[in-house]
């Protein structure tokens, strides 16, 4: 069993910055890729980055890349997502998962999630 909770969403402006935390407890942190995802409103949930257990890959969607960084830190157990200019259609909230493996992450074949946490951008 795999334990996640994020933080670090909130209401930002256009073009703005965040960074987002998803903590882990339960089996060896350092054993599994963790991925981001979101889901808008009334839309259906989206992947948006992935890294593997070490850090030394990572993979984005195209309508984050160059925006969003994915990097974690396995001491501290954690996965952040550093969220650079910022759209009002990145509004959404935000999940991190344990994914089945690094490559299903795209396509959403995850074990764990978490809660969620809110990111509003306003225009």
């Amino acid at each position: 069993q795999v334990q996640l909770v994020e933080s670090g969403g909130g209401l930002v402006q256009a073009g703005g910055s965040l960074r987002l935390s998803c903590a882990a407890s339960g089996r060896p942190f350092s054993s599994y890729a963790m991925g981001w995802f979101r889901q808008a409103p009334g839309k259906e949930r989206e992947f948006v980055a992935v890294i593997n257990w070490s850090g030394s890959s990572t993979f984005s969607a195209d309508s984050v890349k160059g925006r969003f960084t994915i990097s974690r830190d396995n001491a501290k157990n954690t996965v952040y997502l550093q969220m650079n200019s910022l759209k009002p259609e990145d509004t959404a909230v935000y999940y991190c998962a344990v994914p089945r493996s690094y490559t299903s992450a795209p396509s959403g074949v995850c074990d764990y999630w978490g809660q969620g946490t809110q990111v509003t951008v306003s225009s």
